[in-house]
């Protein structure tokens, strides 16, 4: 944080960092509504223009994240006459450490940090945790810190649903005297706490999806049913304030078609309102219950999905999952598909081998998944609502498959025949992963598809085969090479090796990759 004006004087922030330029301006809370305060920063033919922020007690913030390296100067712009005019400038060097950008959309189906390292989105969700009291906000940073996880779901608001029912010490709006919220008042204390927050999930190299409006309120408070000025005038807020982060992600709505106040038009001009005022252009999806989205939508970035357990049959989980990246377009991130835990609902009550199978197949289908938490406590402190601890058998195993799609040294899984191989991904002709879920077989038959891919694959080509037990989280090489000495129209295959021998078990999968000889 620097003070504005001509008093930065040699200030070097790295690319894809935030600073904060704060400016002395009129003190009330007319702040909040009735000053506009906007800067253009220019480097060389790059310019951006950021809105401001009220902080309070006087105080107006340009946050930005400077793109390019070089330096910076800005001018503002402003109807109060303390805040127009006023210059600076700062210097941007490159970036250091795990400082790799905001997360893009990639090759249609994938993501990667802006400075071009593959991301792969293995996410889990705490919507409520900054709402609880502090020791356990601690608590789950520190679980975060060992757990598999590189993307949180949470909600600004605080929840009000079952498990979750407690007020919080703060909230995002200043509260009158009578309980009421002045929804033209935003209340600085809560906005701190979230930005400290935000900034440890960055150090931590966790995405934020952070999750704008929900349902679970049903007017205990009001921040479910705001009038669109005031939806508007937050979502404003929201993106001078935090699209400067570069860990984050707009997540318009949980499950967005429960909260009945609101129109498709509403979400139509919600989405508008954030993405044409983002001048970074974060990934940006919305959440369903029932009703999709139109995801064909030009500034969704991604498909945000809600599914059910999906576990009567391995086969109409791959083909469901295969089917949204398909429709769409557009990446699959698949944020609710049943939790691991205990609790009376249906959708709290996974196990842990379900959850890590819907993974494997999600993994296979080019698809990406979220994992949360839900076992019964005698406090209701779970996980998927609060934070806490993690208790489940899952995030270890989720852990196992992150590490082995990231070594994979591929930008993202795709089918590798989806008319007719439904369990594997992959690149074709280098690299596969085939996943038989609950299927117990003894044999795998060598083929490699050839139908309707320019296959790279040619007689003589050689690969290995590793065997993997995705729950007991073991990977064994299988014993010599696999040669292609036949091929037809649909397949490649090894005529000296035609079987891979199976165990017999469920949940185990197969890799091939190409032996590179020098």
């Amino acid at each position: 944080m620097v003070d504005g004006g001509n008093k930065l004087g040699k200030v070097t922030i790295e690319r894809w960092d935030k600073i904060d330029i704060d400016l002395k301006g009129p003190d009330s809370k007319d702040g909040y509504v009735q000053v506009e305060l906007e800067a253009e920063f220019l480097n060389g033919n790059e310019s951006r223009k950021i809105r401001a922020y009220y902080a309070g007690k006087g105080k107006y913030t340009l946050r930005f994240m400077p793109e390019q390296v070089g330096v910076w100067t800005y001018k503002t712009r402003s109807n109060s006459k303390e805040l127009d005019g006023q210059t600076g400038s700062f210097e941007c060097v490159e970036a250091t450490g795990d400082n790799r950008g905001p997360v893009k959309v990639r090759d249609q189906f994938h993501f990667a940090y802006e400075d071009g390292t593959a991301y792969f989105p293995f996410g889990t969700t705490c919507y409520a945790w900054i709402h609880q009291p502090l020791e356990r906000q601690v608590q789950t940073l520190e679980t975060l810190k060992q757990a598999p996880f590189n993307k949180l779901r949470m909600c600004v608001f605080p929840k009000y649903y079952s498990n979750n029912a407690d007020d919080p010490d703060r909230y995002p709006f200043v509260q009158r005297k009578d309980g009421s919220f002045a929804f033209d008042e935003f209340n600085p204390e809560f906005f701190d706490h979230l930005d400290q927050r935000v900034e440890e999930l960055m150090a931590l190299n966790i995405e934020v999806d952070l999750i704008l409006f929900h349902p679970y309120d049903k007017g205990h408070w009001g921040f479910d049913r705001m009038s669109n000025e005031e939806d508007k005038r937050y979502l404003t807020y929201m993106v001078a304030r935090y699209g400067a982060y570069r860990n984050i992600w707009w997540s318009m709505a949980n499950e967005y078609d429960y909260m009945e106040e609101k129109t498709l038009d509403d979400w139509q001009a919600y989405i508008e309102c954030v993405a044409k005022q983002d001048p970074y252009k974060h990934l940006l999806s919305i959440h369903q219950g029932d009703a999709f989205f139109n995801n064909f939508n030009e500034y969704i970035t991604h498909s945000c999905v809600q599914l059910g357990t999906l576990k009567h049959a391995v086969n109409i989980g791959f083909g469901v999952y295969k089917a949204h990246r398909d429709i769409f377009g557009k990446p699959v991130v698949l944020d609710e598909v049943g939790y691991e835990g205990d609790l009376m609902q249906r959708w709290g009550r996974n196990t842990g081998q379900e959850l890590v199978d819907k993974y494997w197949m999600a993994a296979v289908s080019g698809v990406y998944m979220g994992h949360g938490e839900t076992f019964q406590d005698p406090d209701d402190i779970i996980w998927w609502a609060k934070g806490g601890v993690l208790k489940g058998e899952s995030p270890a195993r989720i852990g196992f498959l992150r590490n082995i799609i990231e070594s994979s040294g591929l930008n993202g899984l795709n089918p590798i025949d989806k008319w007719w191989i439904l369990n594997g991904a992959g690149s074709n002709g280098n690299y596969y992963l085939f996943y038989f879920g609950e299927e117990r077989l003894t044999q795998w038959k060598f083929e490699l598809p050839a139908f309707m891919i320019e296959s790279e694959i040619v007689i003589g080509s050689k690969f290995k085969v590793d065997l993997i037990d995705t729950w007991q989280m073991t990977i064994i090489p299988v014993d010599g090479i696999f040669e292609i000495t036949e091929k037809d129209r649909y397949s490649h295959m090894s005529g000296k090796r035609p079987v891979v021998e199976l165990p017999g078990k469920p949940y185990m999968a197969i890799r091939v990759t190409k032996v590179v000889e020098v």
